[in-house]
This record gives structure tokens, C-alpha cells and sequence, in this order.
């Protein structure tokens, strides 16, 4: 199931996770391809030191959507913390159970280059592919 998303930038005020250096097996990746184009995106921003918060919200077609931030305040209470071919990746406490086992990646398209969120949890997706079901 994929779904293309952009990213906007985010600072959370709290920064009380405990990080883990690696990725966590069988939780998250992030595809080369997206690792580089987010990497290009920070250096861009001058946001060397950042991450990517990656979540779902409530809304969209079938009832949850992804979202992809640019976190600059670290990780948050609660957030798992990890790194994937060199991104720095934050999800928050409610996100971790739908995001198990997703791949974040970088399509490019006749119609323009956007993340995609592949997630195998999704038991349906609506026609935009912006929004899933769990």
C-alpha cells in the first residue's frame, strides 16, 4: 500500500527519548533513494541536525493518514528514535503500532517525485492513496 506525502517542519519542545542508534528489526527502513533526497532536504534547510518525524492521524478517506515532518527538537515523550540509512527517524507513541514493518521511499513520476509510505499493516488504501485503513 503506498501513499505520497510532504514533508513540513515541526519542533517539539520535549526531548526525553532514549535513541536507538540502528535500525530496529522488522520496525521501519527508509529506502536509499528517500534517505537521499531527505538527506538533500536538510542539508537545503540548513537543518543538519534534524530528522524525520513519521506518523498517522485520523482523517483522510479510510480513516487514517501518513505524515512526514521535519523534526528539529528531537525526539519527543514516548517517541522511538532510530536511525535508517543514515536518517534520523521519530515516531510517537500512537504511530508505532500502525507503522510496523512500513518502508518510507522516493517515487519520481511523470507527474513529479513525492514519499511514499509502502505499509503492510494497510488492509485498504482509498483511491488517492493518501489515506488507509488499518
Amino acid at each position: 500500500c503506498r501513499s505520497i506525502v510532504r514533508i513540513r517542519v515541526m519542533q517539539t519542545e520535549t526531548q526525553t527519548a532514549t535513541p536507538v542508534t540502528t535500525p530496529v528489526p522488522g520496525f521501519m527502513t527508509v529506502t536509499e533513494a528517500a534517505a537521499s533526497q531527505i538527506k538533500e532536504l536538510l542539508s537545503e534547510e540548513g537543518k543538519h541536525d534534524s530528522g524525520l518525524r513519521v506518523f498517522v492521524q485520523g482523517g483522510g478517506c479510510s480513516g487514517f493518514q501518513y505524515g512526514l515532518m521535519i523534526e528539529e527538537g528531537g525526539a519527543g515523550v514516548g517517541d522511538l528514535a532510530f536511525e535508517s540509512n543514515g536518517v534520523r527517524l521519530f515516531v510517537d507513541p500512537v504511530s508505532i503500532s500502525y507503522l510496523k514493518g512500513a518502508e518510507v521511499d522516493f517515487v519520481d513520476t511523470i507527474t513529479g517525485g513525492g514519499f511514499t509510505i509502502r505499509n503492510p499493516n494497510a488492509s485498504s488504501t482509498c483511491g488517492c492513496g493518501q489515506s488507509f485503513n488499518p
